[in-house]
């Protein structure tokens, strides 16, 4: 049965298989580990963030997000599925051993107290808190099942 679950991971869409849904939300909830220690924050937006982004509520598929700026800083227009009634928080993920931009994950819990607020992300409806980490890539994501799915960043 666990062969069975590891090869479905390798579907054309992983996001669309059982296994890999568990190991998204198994990977959410490392991330969100790695960002309750406290060393890994952002203190200010990385370089590459911006344009269109991937983004994802843990359970639901990744979405092509636009970035904007306010005077509060970058605004995510998320209109994805699953955004988490407020309270609520976004963290954009930087890849600790590239410190690539890989997406922004959006959680439907209150978020850190203390931690920078970088911006915000958008239903059109509201805005929740933006934070930003470091996290360890490759406890969180695979090349089988990614925590964010390739989206076309030039689409708008």
């Amino acid at each position: 049965i666990v062969l069975v679950l590891v090869a479905s991971c390798g579907e054309q869409n992983p996001e669309n298989s059982a296994s890999c849904g568990f190991a998204i939300l198994g990977a959410a909830n490392k991330a969100l580990e790695q960002l309750y220690t406290g060393t890994r924050v952002l203190s200010e937006v990385p370089g590459d963030f911006g344009g269109t982004v991937p983004a994802r509520v843990p359970g639901h598929g990744t979405t092509p997000a636009l970035v904007g700026e306010t005077d509060q800083g970058p605004i995510v227009a998320y209109d994805g599925e699953g955004f988490p009634p407020a309270p609520g928080f976004g963290v954009i993920m930087v890849n600790d051993s590239t410190d690539a931009f890989e997406g922004v994950l959006i959680y439907n819990l209150d978020p850190p107290m203390g931690y920078p607020v970088l911006g915000g992300v958008s239903n059109g409806q509201y805005v929740i808190p933006l934070l930003g980490m470091r996290v360890a890539w490759s406890a969180v994501s695979t090349e089988r099942c990614p925590l964010f799915a390739t989206i076309d960043s030039t689409a708008s």
